[in-house]
């Protein structure tokens, strides 16, 4: 009677074990279908096909075929999400993931591969290599971390199903200007917006622009008459460099000065530190208030110049003051943090103090550069728009 029991039990357990499984995967499969389906009719979709043909020109059936393909990003949804509980800052971590020897040791091997186009970028915008490597560098590793996830599922959800927050509308109008430009950008190349691959907030290529950036930043650098920013370096250094110069890059100006480490001087500059991105007070104001400098500059021509203070805080270890010109704050144009700009910048100058011990960084002679300008069409500095062609 026992056994009986026992095998009816167990064939019992089994069944709802068996029932149990199946339920589950039917719900999986429908979970992937309802997904992978749920901008198939979308009201807020199709209110933008409609704007798409009106203002484009784009086929109503073909974007509606298009959007039937795209399923949700729950990364992205979660990414966004962690805004909401920041984990306070440390820019000591921060800075570990990016000023390592891995990325430095790639950086130079970058920057000594590429360095006519470097510099011939330096001549046309004002901007030093040591900011391009520094960018790419933090960016995508050097092409080794450019993102695969599907760019077009990426900017659909942001667009339609942005969490819930305080800047939800102004986000969601943010990722729904960079959708249309995505679009016009695949359109105009020729490529197809499902195979496009980039961040988990739509970030592409080794610079990691966002379709709205590449529209109205990008170049062909390399003169092979398309814009390639995952296999192109020289697309991806000029596209940068030109971002950066339409931003307001001022030409051989620093991105920081170092502020001395005297109580004195720490205590003002933690009292000046209110998160604000643009300069706006005069350098001989905070001298006069006893700031000194760790610099070795003309401070006299300096009082008018505007700095701000920036502060990069510290779990285990005191925080970091620095006052940052206004090139910091175009740097931030390019991603809105301190921390950002300031791995760029300490990425950029290790790389190339890495290359100066080497002796590398060699001005070219007059021949070697009239050969370099030669092989390539001249240009002027100029806002232009990618159209992949």
């Amino acid at each position: 009677m026992f056994a009986l029991g026992y095998a009816f039990a167990t064939d019992c357990t089994l069944a709802q074990s068996l029932a149990e499984s199946t339920v589950h995967t039917l719900k999986q499969a429908f979970e992937k279908k309802r997904v992978s389906q749920c901008y198939r009719n979308h009201p807020a979709v199709e209110v933008f096909i409609s704007d798409l043909v009106s203002r484009h020109h784009f086929e109503p059936s073909a974007l509606r075929a298009l959007f039937s393909q795209v399923k949700y990003s729950a990364i992205s949804v979660k990414r966004e999400q962690r805004t909401l509980a920041p984990s306070p800052r440390d820019w000591y971590t921060y800075q570990s993931r990016f000023l390592n020897a891995q990325r430095i040791n790639a950086g130079v091997h970058f920057w000594r591969t590429h360095q006519a186009t470097l510099r011939r970028a330096q001549e046309e915008f004002g901007v030093p290599p040591e900011i391009i490597v520094g960018i790419i560098g933090v960016e995508t590793f050097y092409g080794r971390n450019m993102g695969s996830h599907c760019v077009l599922d990426v900017l659909t959800t942001l667009a339609f199903d942005y969490p819930t927050k305080p800047n939800q509308l102004e986000r969601m109008r943010l990722f729904r200007k960079n959708l249309e430009d995505f679009l016009l950008w695949t359109r105009a190349a020729g490529l197809d917006p499902t195979r496009i691959l980039g961040s988990y907030d739509g970030g592409i290529g080794l610079a990691q622009f966002m379709p709205s950036s590449i529209m109205q930043y990008a170049i062909d650098y390399d003169a092979d008459q398309k814009i390639d920013l995952y296999t192109s370096a020289a697309d991806a250094i000029g596209s940068i460099a030109n971002y950066l110069h339409q931003h307001g890059w001022e030409a051989n100006r620093p991105v920081i000065w170092e502020i001395a480490s005297d109580k004195g001087s720490l205590g003002i500059a933690q009292a000046g530190a209110d998160g604000k991105i643009k300069p706006r007070r005069p350098l001989g104001q905070l001298l006069k208030a006893g700031l000194l400098l760790n610099e070795t500059l003309n401070t006299e021509a300096e009082l008018s110049t505007l700095v701000n203070i920036i502060d990069l805080p510290n779990v285990k270890q005191p925080t970091e003051y620095k006052l940052g010109l206004h090139n910091s704050a175009v740097l931030m144009q390019y991603n809105r943090s301190f921390f950002y700009a300031l791995s760029v910048y300490q990425l950029g100058q290790q790389i190339k103090r890495r290359l100066q011990m080497s002796e590398e960084l060699v001005p070219p002679s007059a021949l070697a550069m009239a050969s370099i300008k030669s092989s390539l069409p001249a240009r002027k500095p100029s806002r232009r728009k990618a159209n992949g062609t």
